[in-house]
């Protein structure tokens, strides 16, 4: 397994995976990453200062899934997001989720104090993983949340 950054070529088949991932947990409606406008060109959204989005490859490259941080709320902040982390349904239970996140975490720390995270309830494993990696409940979205359908909600210090 490998980790690198986003590439222009990659978007249409991270798309892909992170619709296949919304419509298996009910989230492709109204409120939620489903409707991103960024979702069919994260390459461009991602190539920014203060953010990144890395995608996982298995031996024979094939795309895995990936993960993104990007800014929440006003730079005065410091709070970023972990954002539109999915993998294929093969590649989940691997630790490939670990490496994810620990790349997306190295890099966050480099400009934000936390990061903060949306996500469904109906995501048992990845509600658990969360707080197996260090990030606590809240009980209400920050304010800016743009994914009104999501109904829970992290953030861990950085």
């Amino acid at each position: 397994m490998y980790i690198r950054t986003i590439q222009t070529e990659d978007n249409s088949a991270i798309e892909a995976i992170i619709r296949q991932c919304l419509i298996a947990f009910g989230g492709n409606r109204e409120g939620l990453a489903w409707e991103d406008e960024s979702l069919s060109h994260l390459y461009d959204y991602y190539n920014q200062e203060g953010r990144a989005y890395w995608i996982a490859f298995d031996a024979n490259g094939k795309m895995l899934g990936g993960c993104g941080i990007a800014q929440f709320g006003s730079p005065m902040e410091g709070i970023c997001e972990l954002q539109k982390m999915y993998l294929i349904e093969e590649a989940r239970g691997t630790g490939i989720a670990r490496e994810l996140l620990q790349t997306a975490l190295q890099f966050a720390q480099q400009y934000y104090r936390a990061c903060y995270l949306e996500t469904l309830q109906n995501m048992h494993a990845a509600n658990h993983f969360y707080k197996k990696h260090g990030f606590r409940s809240l009980k209400s979205p920050l304010t800016g949340s743009e994914h009104f359908a999501c109904d829970a909600w992290y953030i861990r210090d950085l």
